[in-house]
């Protein structure tokens, strides 16, 4: 009676027995057919419904249904089989399972068990033929040959494998590793696990099966009939865990693994990668021809259940096997649970009556797919048994806060597996018919989560494990099309849609992440749009409005934001060069065009900003010396320190002098120079250029000092690592340890002057403020600090290096005056103005000499109390001390500052005397306009033909016209 209608049809994997199977069912009116697999089932009745459509196939898994009023077809897992169907067909896919210690023994159920009314086809290996044979008397048995050769190719590196490999695991760490492996050298994997949802293994799987990647990391769950088109099998470990210890594959597994290379009549190839030993010769015999030990028996457990009492339902479930060729099964994680549970007073209390056990057991069969630990699992089972015992149903508020753990697609792959793990077990549990008031509703809103789970969970793996750009290119490159390039107006390059690089100015930087073993092809692709697009932009550059461009302070020229030359030093500071960055498309006129163009837009930036050197460069309108000493000027980008040309100088005429002015030269006491280029935009310009000239544009202070020149610093610290060359280029003078900028001590020169001047002419007379009584000489001032931004040493220094030599003389003045505060009331504070430190300091200082000053013309009261002070008396003195050029000396007496210092040489610098005939060093530092602008001195007759004759003359006329 077994046997009657049963075929079983064996053989090796790639065999077509599932094929068989749907062919079959399709051709009977009504069906079931059971899988292993809750994927397989899945991919099952799609197929089926493809045939005979969605209203007459239902799907039925534990996890999941899909029930139409009345369907014709049933397609289930092997667990989740329903029993009380009449069909005319029933066909068990892989029904050697029947040996496994977990599952096997519901196969066995099924095999002895399930018939279809006009046939029942038992699909699965041969090495369950003998026990079928026993069990089973009179069954007919067909065997089918593989379609297609399965060879041994040895073992190979994972980054060595052939396209279209299935990488076998035995872990999920190992299947990730493999995957982040493959990935980073091969463009990418797919991963298939078992534990995976229907919706993200077929997603996974479908990036293999369309070509996006050529290599599948699976576990061994790809032995169990998934229909891949795979050509190459390697196995990356050989060992796995069963759920009982770590064991050894046996050959019989292996090969039902292996089998998965090849399909239809495409041959396939298995091996090993370089983590496993190279496999020996008998069991790649076995595998290759397909000679595997058959099972010694199969596992049984009772399936006529006695639900009268919780004792008499153990009581059947310890029965064991009354024919030969069964085992009794192991302990299942039903059966744990279910003495967990009765091991509680409360649970064992209700399970009293046939229903009672019954819904007790059914309980038990909700699958622990979390996998936590048995008595969790337990706990989670006896709150469910507690609600369907004491209300009816789940309460749906309690089963609404279980999902709402779940529902969440934030965290990495692993957290979004557990949450799917977490959902099966509720997907389950609504999928029973009266464990919640509307299990329908409750059903939607479950596969809602586990789909929105699934596919954050495909897109973490996607992100993870496949380098998209990679794999769409490969496979564009193994279909021998022609790849499309474009370029994006920001300058991403795109193959095929994919970024590959980035087009900068006329040079293609490619990503780094595109250069796989097949970049050199992707490259030759995007040449063409490269091409077309490097010759627009030279057509655009040739014509682009100055404002287009920008000199960065790299010295690159940057055109519309993106660099396309870099300026390098050239013979002269003031022409340099500009070399192109382009790759070798940018050839012949276009490349002309592009150079023309950069050289023109440089050549207009340097005579714009720098326009003072260069009229004084190409010297118009100067003559004779004049012309010298412009050159000495563009010489010294601007600033030409008197000292160092003081012979050509002194011999320049009035006219020569007012040919250089017009060119916006100004003769300072220290430093002939030109204002406009003390600008912050053409001091910039200037740095830049001398630092190619004479260093690099990454040398110290090239990026400093051009800000602190630009911020309005009247002096700064001097910085010994700093070339001082740099100082004088951004328009300051190192003046000992303090630079100051060139103009301001020009300012400082006109602040000192009249105090050196000034001559006592009448007693009563008070000298002005820094000035001394007896002339000749003067003390710092409030005003020079402020000017300068320092006081005390620096500022000294500041005058020692400008050739001021100081003395000190003590002073009798009056004790200041402590004002008193009234007692038990603090003095009121002023609010004081925010000065920066340096400004401070020079107050403070200056407010001191100020105070020394007045003690020279001040008359104390005759009771005021005296009190000594020391004052420093700054005196003009010799500027520099080396050898002189020839005609440097005094027109008038010579070089008299050679004999300065205290004792004689005082008097003849000091006094009122001196000061007063305009002789020694007065006429150094001094501003050229004290000398020659001013009109004709009072000791010198005037010339009757000078215009300055002349203005007198009119002057005197508007006078005696005004008196008249």
């Amino acid at each position: 009676m077994r046997s009657r209608t049963v075929t079983a049809v064996l053989g090796p994997t790639n065999t077509g027995k599932t094929h068989l199977a749907i062919e079959r069912m399709l051709g009977h009116q009504s069906g079931l057919i059971g899988l292993p697999l809750r994927l397989l089932a899945r991919e099952v009745y799609g197929r089926i419904v493809d045939r005979a459509g969605e209203d007459a196939v239902a799907l039925i898994t534990g996890e999941e249904k899909i029930l139409p009023k009345a369907p014709r077809y049933w397609v289930s897992t092997v667990e989740a089989m329903p029993l009380d169907l009449q069909t005319d067909f029933v066909a068990i896919d892989e029904v050697q399972l029947a040996g496994d210690l977990d599952r096997g023994h519901v196969f066995t159920d099924r095999i002895l068990n399930l018939r279809g009314q006009s046939e029942t086809l038992l699909l699965g290996a041969a090495t369950i033929r003998p026990l079928l044979e026993k069990l089973l008397p009179g069954l007919n048995v067909i065997t089918r040959p593989r379609m297609s050769v399965l060879t041994y190719a040895g073992s190979k590196k994972v980054s060595r494998l052939p396209p279209r490999s299935a990488i076998v695991a035995f872990s999920a760490d190992e299947v990730y590793g493999i995957a982040e492996l493959i990935r980073r050298q091969r463009g990418g994997a797919a991963v298939v696990l078992g534990s995976l949802s229907p919706r993200t293994r077929n997603a996974q799987v479908e990036l293999f099966q369309n070509g996006d990647v050529e290599h599948l990391v699976a576990t061994d769950a790809i032995g169990m009939g998934l229909n891949l088109d795979v050509d190459h099998v390697a196995f990356a470990g050989n060992r796995k865990y069963d759920g009982y210890q770590y064991r050894q594959l046996t050959a019989a597994e292996m090969g039902q693994i292996a089998g998965r290379a090849g399909r239809h009549t495409r041959d396939g190839t298995f091996g090993v990668t370089g983590r496993v030993d190279p496999l020996d010769d008998d069991l790649v015999e076995q595998i290759e021809n397909h000679h595997f030990n058959s099972l010694k028996v199969l596992q049984w457990r009772n399936s006529q259940l006695d639900f009268s009492s919780a004792d008499s339902l153990r009581r059947s479930l310890d029965k064991p096997p009354q024919e030969d060729g069964l085992a009794r099964a192991p302990i299942g994680d039903d059966v744990t649970a279910l003495e967990n549970l009765l091991r509680d007073s409360l649970v064992s209390g209700m399970a009293k009556g046939q229903k009672a056990v019954e819904l007790l057991w059914d309980v038990c069969q909700v699958p622990d797919y979390r996998k936590i630990a048995p008595a969790n699992h337990a706990e989670l089972l006896n709150t469910i048994f507690t609600h369907l015992m004491q209300d009816g149903a789940i309460e749906d508020d309690w089963f609404a806060r279980q999902l709402a753990f779940a529902d969440r697609v934030d965290g990495d792959i692993d957290t979004l597996a557990n949450r799917i793990a977490h959902i099966r077990t509720w997907t389950f549990v609504a999928n029973r018919p009266d464990w919640l008031a509307d299990p329908a509703h409750w059903q939607g809103v479950t596969r809602g989560i586990e789909d929105k789970l699934s596919d954050a969970l495909h897109e973490r793996l996607t992100q993870r494990f496949v380098d998209r750009r990679t794999s769409v290119l490969m496979r564009r490159l193994r279909e021998n099309a022609m790849l499309e390039a474009e370029i994006t107006s920001s300058g991403d390059v795109l193959v095929e849609g994919q970024h590959i690089g980035n087009l900068l100015g006329f040079r293609f930087a490619p990503d780094a992440a595109a250069e796989g073993p097949d970049g050199k092809t992707v490259r030759a692709a995007a040449q063409k749009a490269l091409a077309a697009e490097i010759e627009s932009r030279a057509d655009k550059l040739s014509r682009s409005e100055n404002s287009d461009f920008v000199l960065t302070s790299d010295g690159s020229i940057r055109w519309r934001g993106e660099a396309v030359a870099k300026v390098v030093a050239a013979e002269e500071v003031l022409a340099p060069s500009v070399l192109l960055l382009a790759d070798e498309q940018l050839s012949g006129p276009a490349r002309e065009k592009v150079q023309d163009r950069l050289n023109l837009w440089i050549n207009a930036q340097i005579e714009t900003l720098l326009k003072p050197l260069a009229d004084l460069k190409a010297a118009e309108g100067l003559e004779g010396l004049a012309r010298g000493v412009a050159y000495r000027i563009v010489e010294g980008l601007g600033i030409l320190e008197r000292q160092e040309a003081s012979d050509e100088i002194r011999q320049l005429d009035q006219d020569m002098r007012a040919s250089l002015r017009k060119h916006g030269v100004r003769f300072g006491a220290y430093n002939i120079y030109v204002p406009a280029l003390l600008k912050p935009a053409p001091s910039q310009l200037l740095a830049q250029l001398w630092a190619l000239k004479h260093g690099s544009l990454d040398m110290n202070g090239i990026s400093d000092l051009p800000q602190l020149s630009a911020s309005g610093r009247t002096s700064i610290p001097v910085d010994e690592t700093i070339d001082k060359a740099l100082y004088k280029v951004v328009g300051f003078r190192v003046c000992g340890p303090r630079a100051v900028r060139v103009d301001i001590l020009e300012r400082l020169a006109d602040l000192i002057r009249p105090l050196v001047a000034w001559k006592p002419l009448d007693a009563e007379v008070s000298p002005p403020d820094g000035a001394i009584a007896q002339g000749g000489g003067f003390t710092v001032t409030v005003a020079m600090t402020s000017l300068l931004g320092c006081a005390g040493e620096d500022f000294s220094a500041i005058l020692k290096s400008l050739g001021y030599r100081c003395e000190t003389r003590e002073e009798q003045r009056p004790v200041a005056a402590k004002a008193e505060e009234p007692a038990g009331e603090a003095a009121p504070v002023a609010e004081a103005p925010v000065l920066t430190e340096e400004a401070a300091t020079a107050e403070a200082s200056a407010d001191e000499a100020a105070a020394a000053a007045t003690t020279d013309t001040e008359a104390p009261p005759a009771d005021a109390e005296m009190e000594t002070v020391t004052i420093e008396i700054w005196r003009p003195g010799r500027a520099d001390r080396r050898p002189r050029q020839r005609g440097q000396e005094n027109r008038r007496g010579g070089d008299n500052r050679n004999k300065g210092g205290q004792g004689k040489g005082e008097k003849r610098h000091g006094g009122p005397k001196g000061a007063g005939k305009g002789r020694g060093p007065q006429r150094s530092f001094g501003n050229d306009q004290s000398r020659s602008d001013r009109g004709p001195k009072k000791d010198k007759p005037i010339d009757p033909n000078s215009p300055f004759a002349a203005l007198m003359a009119l002057k005197q006329g508007m006078d005696s016209k005004d008196k008249s």
